[in-house]
């Protein structure tokens, strides 16, 4: 297959063709989050606590995955925007070892550090219950999706987005099939509870690694995995990780923030780390959908400016820009207009509905604003920029709004917190025009510095 559409098709539909997949498969997976709490708020409130306090952990694993694949992701796009096919097959080679070592790793970490990081936030032996039953399921399949997500991002540099879709699609709806049946039994299935939520989610992570290997070895494809004894080459994996290190630490970022927040929201009640908690599985759905068209425009900028095609790199940017303005618009209007029934999937307690909606209203009036963030994020990913992107990560998630929800909550309590989220979105989002702009003075004009 040839790569070469990526450079000639018309930005608008390249966008589209490339961003629809991922987007629906992203709407998917944020429906899969959704679901999934939902069941185990069936459970109990303590079983949805225990996975709010979970959660965290479970950004973190996501966050060494993905930043992996983003770094090879970038590299092998530029590089067969360039023709060099040969440096793009020892990127993705490289990056499946990698992602080994990097599950494994996670697994131990996670299992060592879960019995000791629910106890920070809460005595309450029953959600430290549910809580460590979950995660040494769950942590135990930290391989597999590692491999997944690697997987993914090779894919995704080919512009393989449909096979992408399928495979991730399989692992959701696998996910969200599997969670009623081995949560709540069947007549043939006794009923696992929270133990049955962890299996189910352990599946669903181990299914797109499969169906990966199969189009692999079915499908012609432009990168060819080969491994030798120097796949790990030095100046391979430093290039890969100049561009996955920052890319990890972003998305890892969250699992800070929610970790502090968490913190602070505790001494008013442990009823607001359940409302943050339900929060963020809700934003899923509004971020993941923007995530969609972030990881579709990535491998087409990093080919285009492998291409020199710069004044297309720019093209694509407006059109991104443009679609995740609109969907953030629609996702503040359901957030606005809905937000009690929104809350109420998740507990039926009245005054937790009651302050959950009012968290979600005013969180939502940032959602607009951040599209400009999160655009030239992942723009600036694609263009090998990983600390640059990382500089607005770091102020959005680190250095503006956690000092903001210190400040606001001692005057305000739980509402400051919530009113740090879109004060925080503001400033960042001026920071990220102004580092855009500086980035496109530079690399423009001097071309790729791997």
């Amino acid at each position: 297959m040839k790569n070469d559409f990526m450079r000639e098709k018309p930005v608008l539909s390249l966008v589209l063709s490339m961003s629809l997949p991922m987007t629906l498969s992203m709407l998917v997976n944020s429906l899969y989050n959704i679901v999934d709490s939902y069941f185990v708020a069936r459970i109990s409130e303590a079983a949805m606590t225990a996975l709010s306090l979970v959660y965290p952990l479970q950004i973190l694993t996501t966050a060494v995955g993905v930043g992996l694949g983003i770094g090879l992701n970038a590299t092998a796009s530029y590089y067969l925007g360039a023709k060099q096919n040969d440096e793009a097959n020892r990127t993705a080679s490289a990056g499946v070892i990698l992602s080994i070592i990097h599950g494994i790793l996670l697994t131990v970490f996670c299992l060592l550090a879960v019995p000791h990081f629910l106890r920070l936030f809460t005595q309450d032996e029953c959600i430290i219950q549910h809580g460590m039953t979950y995660s040494l399921i769950v942590f135990a399949f930290c391989v597999p999706h590692s491999l997944g997500i690697a997987f993914e991002k090779i894919f995704q540099a080919e512009g393989q987005m449909v096979i992408s879709m399928i495979s991730m699609l399989g692992g959701c709806i696998a996910n969200i099939i599997l969670d009623p049946i081995l949560i709540f039994g069947t007549p043939f299935i006794p009923a696992m509870g929270i133990t049955g939520a962890a299996v189910a989610t352990g599946i669903g992570q181990t299914l797109p690694i499969l169906i990966y290997l199969f189009f692999y070895r079915t499908k012609p494809l432009p990168i060819k995995l080969v491994f030798r004894r120097n796949t790990l080459d030095r100046r391979l994996c430093k290039r890969i990780y100049s561009i996955s290190v920052p890319a990890a630490i972003t998305i890892a970022l969250p699992s800070v923030l929610i970790t502090v927040l968490n913190g602070i929201l505790v001494a008013f009640s442990q009823s607001y780390v359940l409302i943050l908690g339900i929060y963020y599985k809700l934003q899923t759905f509004i971020y993941l959908t923007t995530s969609g068209i972030v990881q579709g425009i990535r491998p087409i900028i990093g080919y285009n400016y492998g291409a020199k095609e710069y004044a297309r790199v720019r093209a694509i940017f407006a059109t991104a820009l443009k679609l995740t303005l609109g969907v953030m618009t629609i996702g503040t209007m359901i957030c606005l207009f809905f937000s009690d029934a929104l809350i109420g999937l998740f507990t039926t307690t009245p005054d937790t509905i009651k302050a959950g909606g009012e968290a979600l209203r005013i969180i939502s009036c940032g959602f607009i604003v951040s599209a400009v963030s999160v655009t030239i994020s992942g723009t600036l990913e694609g263009l090998g920029q990983g600390m640059d992107s990382l500089k607005i990560s770091l102020l959005r998630y680190i250095i503006t709004i956690i000092p903001l929800s210190l400040l606001l909550s001692r005057i305000f309590g739980p509402v400051g917190v919530w009113y740090s989220f879109g004060l925080s979105e503001a400033v960042t989002s001026l920071a990220a025009v102004w580092i855009y702009h500086r980035v496109k003075l530079r690399t423009f004009s001097a071309g790729y510095q791997g």
